[in-house]
């Protein structure tokens, strides 16, 4: 599923950008046919052609805004407007692609030796659609985790530009970690202080491009204006130790990915 010369990927240089900036580039790295097999897979999904048990499932809202969101009505029958599938490990092509060798490296470089998923996640904004997703941070009391997972790598499915609503940080942000002890939203006035919106910085990407992306990093991401889709697939990724606190429901469990390294 990699392109040609993925292999000589900097992953080293990478790992160092995401560190200082709490995000890096990996490049173009998903060959043409892993992306056309993945832009099907999703559509299939979405339009009920492929069905798994147990995916979670979100509309955009009718005027693009976030705060207009509807939770937990999951499928909603056949449309291209599901702004979030979540759980896409469950379908083969996602599993494999989460699971490539430069991911590999990347990760255990990162995370160490023994990973798991917190989640595997479709996000799309449709053309001429998609949500103003505000400035947040993935992490905190939210998750109901023993500890913050750090890293995310993201791939564009398709171009994503400033117009199509490609991500904005504020770069080196995650330095300062959680901005609330919940975390998700930065609430107005933490964003207001901190000058997110002059200080944002927009992130295109090609499609097949990765990025990597820190838990703790300001991102947001505005509404697609043009009239093509734009699809990104992002993964958590983090120590298969981590463990889930929830106590109102049965915790949840984590799949581990990769197997075990080789020793010696």
């Amino acid at each position: 599923m990699l392109a040609f010369g993925a292999s000589s990927v900097d992953v080293e240089g990478a790992v160092a950008h995401w560190r200082e900036h709490g995000w890096a580039r990996l490049g173009v790295v998903a060959s043409g046919e892993a992306l056309e097999r993945l832009r099907l897979r999703a559509e299939d999904i979405m339009l009920g052609r492929v069905v798994y048990e147990g995916l979670f499932f979100q509309l955009d809202s009718e005027n693009g805004s976030y705060e207009d969101l509807v939770f937990g009505r999951g499928w909603e029958g056949p449309s291209l407007r599901y702004r979030k599938i979540e759980k896409l490990e469950a379908d083969p092509l996602f599993r494999a692609w989460l699971e490539n060798s430069l991911f590999e490296r990347v990760v255990r470089a990162i995370v160490g030796a023994e990973v798991a998923i917190y989640r595997a996640t479709l996000f799309s904004k449709g053309a001429h659609g998609g949500t103003d997703l505000p400035w947040h941070q993935d992490g905190g009391n939210f998750w109901g985790l023993d500890r913050d997972p750090e890293l995310q790598l993201w791939t564009a499915l398709d171009d994503a530009s400033p117009e199509s609503g490609c991500v904005e940080v504020v770069d080196g942000s995650h330095l300062g970690g959680l901005a609330t002890p919940l975390g998700g939203t930065i609430p107005l006035d933490v964003r207001s202080r901190a000058r997110a919106d002059e200080r944002k910085h927009a992130v295109p990407a090609r499609a097949g491009e990765v990025l990597l992306i820190h838990n703790h990093l300001w991102h947001r991401s505005g509404r697609n204006v043009t009239g093509a889709t734009r699809r990104a697939f992002t993964v958590t990724y983090m120590p298969a130790a981590t463990r889930c606190m929830r106590k109102r429901r049965p915790p949840r469990s984590f799949l581990r990915v990769f197997g075990r390294p080789a020793v010696g």
